[in-house]
């Protein structure tokens, strides 16, 4: 046993040196811009982690939550956002394991990251071969594109309530323009600035949404009768599950850590918060307007228009720029390792080569306008399989061999005392996932998606909008 400790010990020791041998000498070079450059720009520590994963969580998600508790009811509302939070952390920690377990084994073979940033999918192929590497490709990129276009679309959404001279559509080439500009950012090094003003743009935006509501008081003859359909309960209950689905780039993350074995609670501690932030704001705004949410996706149309709201709006149109960056980030880093251009130090090269990622997103943002049903579409049939069911299969098949236990990286949990109760646990996630998330969450998601096509047709110019007087000289020439 003795033997056995000493070379772990001694693997991560190696796995300690190589990244901070990799960070030293990528910190060589220009000295006088050292000192505020790290502090602004190369963040690589527990807190920068922390930061990037709690401010990455809860974005646009945050206005669209006391929707889903007007599917849901205030009871069920609560008790799966409690759920599907512990959940995410539970397939966040499986995934760091994953991470740690693949990228020991590559230093033991004295492969360097130097100039490379580890994904997802490279975890995938290097533990369980190339057909893993096609899925988890596959599920995430799709995601990171859904995640991209939703945040385009809340954009437009948010914007339109401060200025509606111009409808959404135009908001949202006006938008995709701005947030083209994140191909700029190299990697997850470079947010630390971003993801820890990110944090307290939603946490203003929480704080001011459930003041509000107490202040603004329950509207005349306020109802609360969900949950009364099934197909509703279950679209509110997906989005909740896609609200703690947010580790797509958790790989990507991990990565920019000068110490990634620390990770392991990040996310935990990071939903932790989160909580503090989405439980009193969906709450109060559902018992202040109870089943009007039900046709009002985006809980800033419910709000009295003031100075506050106004801010918080602002606020929330700059945090979705930063998580389109977060989004995008490592579908720019896929796309370069495509075309051969991810070992390259310059930045315009590598800038100009992202371009064409953003192209597409911006075209679907301008078909799909549906703020709210596409977050569940997204949560039902992407979320599901990327952050829960994949890295739970990937940990029970990465250590189904007793050496492959023995062996491990990382040992489990103390709060799990042996590997069947792990197995056990995985299977349960893989199982209720797939049945209700997948299952059921997709069934009435995509209905609830079709129904909105049918109301509202694609390219919609101006989704839930609410009525005009006399049409104005813009509506009348295209």
């Amino acid at each position: 046993m003795i033997p056995q400790k000493q070379a772990e010990e001694a693997m991560i020791s190696s796995l300690n040196q190589s990244i901070e041998r990799d960070e030293r000498e990528d910190e060589k070079g220009d000295d006088q811009l050292f000192s505020l450059r790290s502090l602004l720009w190369h963040g690589g520590s527990v807190y920068d982690a922390w930061f990037s994963c709690a401010s990455n969580q809860v974005a646009q998600v945050l206005l669209t939550l006391p929707y889903s508790f007007s599917q849901l009811g205030m009871l069920s509302g609560i008790i799966l956002q409690i759920f599907y939070g512990l959940l995410g952390s539970w397939t966040a920690y499986l995934i760091s394991i994953l991470y740690i377990e693949y990228r020991s084994r590559k230093e033991k073979e004295n492969v360097s990251f130097k100039n490379h940033v580890i994904q997802w999918f490279e975890v995938l192929e290097g533990l369980l071969g190339p057909y893993w590497k096609a899925i988890g490709l596959a599920f995430n990129c799709t995601f990171l594109l859904c995640g991209s276009v939703i945040q385009l679309i809340g954009c437009a959404s948010n914007i339109y309530y401060i200025n509606d001279k111009l409808d959404k559509r135009t908001w949202t080439y006006i938008f995709g323009a701005c947030c083209a500009t994140t191909v700029f950012i190299p990697s997850f090094h470079n947010y630390r600035m971003w993801s820890f003003l990110g944090l307290g743009m939603t946490t203003y935006t929480a704080w001011y949404m459930t003041i509000a509501a107490f202040v603004h008081g329950q509207v005349e003859n306020v109802t609360h009768s969900g949950p009364n359909k099934l197909d509703l309960y279950f679209t509110g209950a997906t989005n909740i599950l896609y609200t703690f689905g947010g580790h797509a780039v958790t790989v990507e993350i991990m990565h920019a850590m000068w110490k990634p074995q620390k990770f392991k609670y990040v996310y935990l501690i990071a939903t932790v918060y989160v909580f503090t932030l989405t439980l009193p704001s969906a709450s109060a705004v559902y018992w202040a307007f109870g089943d009007q949410l039900l046709d009002h996706a985006n809980a800033f149309s419910l709000l009295p228009r003031t100075g506050w709201r106004d801010a918080a709006v602002i606020l929330m149109l700059i945090h979705q720029f930063i998580t389109f960056g977060f989004a995008c980030t490592p579908l720019y880093f896929v796309w370069e390792k495509v075309i051969g251009v991810h070992d390259t130090k310059s930045i315009c090269l590598r800038a100009l080569a992202r371009l064409p990622v953003v192209i597409p997103i911006w075209f679907l943002a301008i078909i799909f306008p549906f703020f709210g049903p596409i977050n569940s579409a997204v949560g039902a049939l992407l979320v599901s399989f990327t952050v829960y069911i994949i890295p739970s299969l990937a940990h029970m098949l990465t250590y189904r061999s007793a050496s492959a236990r023995q062996n491990a990286a990382e040992k489990l949990p103390r709060f799990i005392p042996n590997w069947t109760i792990m197995y056990i646990v995985n299977a349960f996630v893989v199982v209720w996932v797939f049945v209700v998330g997948f299952g059921f969450g997709g069934w009435a998601s995509v209905s609830n998606f079709i129904k909105q096509v049918d109301t509202f047709g694609l390219f919609a110019k101006c989704y839930q909008c609410p009525p005009k007087g006399p049409p104005s000289n813009h509506t009348a020439h295209h």
